[in-house]
C-alpha cells in the first residue's frame, strides 16, 4: 500500500484544501480542480467549460491578460490547463519559494475574473475554440470519432451525449450574459479542490492559502449535473453508423458502455483493455496485427468517468484493400474473446498497470492531480493511498464477467469510417 502523507481541511467557504508534503526536491505543485465539465452543460450551451479554460487565462482583475503565464514561467515554473466531461483543472509546478505567485494568481482569477472579462476577449476565445474545434474535430482525418460514438452510446438526455468541445452553434452563439452566469455557479470556492504536493510545510502552507483565498465568497449550491444520469447498463443492441471522409484507411470503432470510476467493477474493464492492447505482447496487437496481419494498429481503452456510467472504446485501422465487415469481425471476436482470459494475460496486465502508475505519482504534478481527482469525484483524496490494492483485486473472473456482462452485441456500438474510393 502507498503511504503519501495528506492532510485535508475546509476554507470556511468551501474550499477544499489537499496538502500533500514532500521535501524530496524543492518544488510544489499546484493543482486545482473545478467541478464542471461537459456534463454540466445544459443543451444549447455545450461547450462552455472548455471555453471557460480558455477565458481563465485572459486574465482577472489584478492580472493583465497573458500575464499568468509570463509570471510563472519567468519563475522557472510550469503551467496549463485541462476541461474533461467531469471537471475542469488548472496547474502549476514552479520552485517551492515561489508558492506565493502560484497561489495568488489563482486566487485572482476565481474571485476576480468577471471584473476584467470583455466582450472583446470573449469573441477572441470563441474564434480560438472555433479553430481549435475545426482543426482536430472537423478537419483531421477521423477526428470526429468520439462525437459521433458518444451520440451512439449516450441517449440526447445523458450528459455524456455531447463532446467537451461542444457545437460550433452554440459555442459561437455564446454572449457575455450567458459565460458571466456560467462563471458564477461553478468557478467558486465550494466546486473546488485545491491539492499542493511537494517541497511545503502544511500549517504555513494552509495560512497562505487561507491569506490569498479565505476572503473570495461562496458560491451558490451547484445545480444538479442536468439530464437522466444513469442510461442503463447497456445499450439494448448494437447500433452502427458508417462514415466515407478524408481518411487514409478504414477503421472500425467499436464501444460499449461500462461502470465508472467510482465503482471497483471499473478497474475490470481497465484491466480488460490492457489484455488487449497494452504492448506488442497484447491480444489484438500480437493475433491482429503480428500474426495474422489484418490490421494496422489496434487501441483499446476505458475513460474513468463518473457520472452514471462510463464507456471503453477499441478500434482497429486496416489497409486499403480491407474488408471493413472482417476487420470488425476480427475486433469482436477479440472483444468477446476476453470471457476466456488466462490467468497470466491478467498477471501481465496488472504488473503493466501497477508499474505505469508508479510512474505517474512519482511526479509531483501528476500526484497533486490524482489527489485533487479522488476528493473531487470519490470525496475521498486517500483513495490514492489505495489504488494499487483495487488493482490488485481484479481477478481474471471479474476480468471475464465484465467481458460477458459488458461486450456483447447487446452493449455495442459501431462506427466505421470508410475512405472516399470506398464509397465509389
Amino acid at each position: 500500500m502507498l503511504s503519501f502523507p495528506f492532510e485535508r481541511h475546509t476554507l470556511d467557504n468551501g474550499l477544499t484544501v489537499i496538502l500533500a508534503p514532500d521535501p524530496a526536491v524543492p518544488v510544489v505543485a499546484l493543482n486545482l480542480w473545478y467541478g464542471v465539465g461537459s456534463r454540466n452543460e445544459r443543451p444549447g450551451r455545450t461547450g462552455f467549460a472548455h471555453l471557460f479554460e480558455h477565458m481563465m487565462f485572459q486574465g482577472s482583475a489584478h492580472v493583465p491578460k497573458n500575464r499568468h503565464f509570463e509570471l510563472v514561467e519567468g519563475a522557472g515554473g510550469s503551467l496549463n490547463a485541462t476541461t474533461w466531461f467531469d471537471r475542469t483543472n488548472y496547474y502549476e509546478t514552479l520552485p517551492s519559494h515561489h508558492l506565493d505567485l502560484a497561489l495568488w494568481l489563482e486566487s485572482d482569477r476565481m474571485g476576480w475574473l468577471l471584473p476584467a472579462m470583455t466582450g472583446e476577449k470573449l469573441e477572441n476565445q470563441r474564434d480560438v475554440v472555433l479553430n481549435e474545434r475545426r482543426e482536430r474535430y472537423d478537419n483531421q482525418p477521423y477526428g470526429d470519432w468520439d462525437e459521433r460514438l458518444q451520440r451512439l452510446v449516450f441517449p440526447e438526455d445523458h450528459p455524456y451525449h455531447h463532446t467537451v468541445i461542444g457545437s460550433a452553434e452554440d459555442i459561437a452563439a455564446a454572449d457575455l450574459d450567458d459565460v458571466a452566469e456560467f462563471f458564477r455557479l461553478y468557478y467558486a470556492p465550494n466546486n473546488a479542490v485545491l491539492t499542493l504536493t511537494g517541497d511545503l510545510e502544511p500549517v504555513r502552507a494552509l495560512e497562505r492559502v487561507r491569506e490569498f483565498f479565505g476572503e473570495i465568497p461562496r458560491g451558490e449550491e451547484v445545480p444538479p449535473v442536468p439530464g437522466r444520469l444513469d442510461p442503463g447498463e447497456r445499450i439494448g443492441e448494437t447500433v452502427r453508423e458508417t462514415v466515407r471522409a478524408r481518411v487514409p484507411l478504414p477503421r472500425v470503432y467499436l464501444a460499449s458502455r461500462v461502470p465508472p470510476i467510482t465503482t471497483d467493477d471499473f478497474y475490470a474493464a481497465d484491466l480488460a483493455t490492457s489484455v488487449l492492447s497494452d504492448g506488442r505482447a497484447s491480444r489484438l496487437y500480437g493475433r491482429l496485427v503480428r500474426d495474422r496481419g489484418v490490421a494496422k494498429d489496434v487501441v483499446s481503452y476505458a475513460f474513468p468517468l463518473a457520472t452514471g456510467r462510463s464507456f471503453m472504446i477499441s478500434w482497429i485501422t486496416g489497409y486499403p484493400e480491407s474488408d471493413p465487415a472482417e476487420l470488425e469481425e476480427a475486433l469482436t471476436a477479440e472483444l468477446e474473446g476476453l470471457a476466456d482470459v488466462t490467468d497470466a494475460e491478467v498477471e501481465r496486465a496488472l504488473a503493466l498497470a501497477e508499474t505505469r502508475f508508479l510512474r505517474q505519482v512519482a511526479q509531483l504534478a501528476t500526484r497533486a492531480d490524482l489527489f485533487s481527482m479522488y476528493e473531487q469525484l470519490l470525496g475521498d483524496a486517500g483513495r490514492l493511498n489505495s489504488e494499487m490494492e483495487r488493482l490488485r483485486a481484479v481477478t481474471p473472473e471479474r476480468v471475464r464477467d465484465f467481458a460477458e456482462r459488458c461486450l456483447g452485441a447487446d452493449n455495442r456500438a459501431v462506427l466505421t469510417y470508410l475512405p472516399h474510393e470506398e464509397a465509389r
